[in-house]
C-alpha cells in the first residue's frame, strides 16, 4: 500500500506578510506570553521595520542588512529606576525581511520564529545577555 500524500498547497496566490500583518503577528505573540512576563513590559514599544537603519548596521558591524533579526534599544529594567524627561521608552525592533529570510531556510513556522526573536529582544529588556539567553534555551531543551 502506498502512503497517502496530503494535498499540495497552492502557493501561486500567496505572498510574504506585509509590515502591518507582521505587526499583528508580533502583537499576537506578545499577548500569548505569560501575564507576569508582560506586566514588566507595559512601557515597552514594539516596532516592526523591513530592515535595520544604516547607523545600526554600522554600530553592529553587520556585513549585510539581513544579519540582524531584532534589536533592543533602551536601558534594561535593572538599570532603569525611573524614566528621565526626554528619555525614549525601551523599544524592541523586529526586522521583517531578515526574519523572512531565516524562515525560508529553516523548519520553524513564521509565528514561532517571530515569537523567538521577540522573546529574545524582551530578554534584553529584562537585562539578560545573549549568553544568558543561550544558556536558558539550552537548559530548556
Amino acid at each position: 500500500m502506498g502512503s497517502a500524500r496530503p494535498p499540495a498547497l497552492d502557493w501561486t496566490a500567496r505572498r510574504a506578510p506585509s509590515l502591518e500583518e507582521f505587526e499583528i503577528m508580533a502583537e499576537a505573540a506578545f499577548r500569548h506570553l505569560p501575564r507576569k512576563f508582560r506586566r514588566y513590559c507595559e512601557d515597552l514599544v514594539i516596532r516592526v521595520e523591513d530592515f535595520p537603519e544604516d547607523d545600526i548596521l554600522l554600530e553592529f558591524e553587520a556585513e549585510t542588512e539581513f544579519e540582524l533579526l531584532g534589536l533592543f534599544r533602551g536601558r534594561d529594567l535593572a538599570h532603569r529606576e525611573s524614566v528621565s524627561t526626554g528619555e525614549l521608552p525601551n523599544m524592541v525592533h523586529l526586522y521583517r525581511r531578515p526574519i523572512l529570510d531565516v524562515w525560508t531556510e529553516g523548519d520553524d513556522t513564521l509565528g514561532d520564529l517571530v515569537r523567538h526573536v521577540l522573546v529574545h529582544e524582551i530578554g534584553h529588556h529584562f537585562g539578560l545577555s545573549d549568553e544568558d539567553m543561550e544558556r536558558i534555551e539550552e537548559e530548556a531543551h
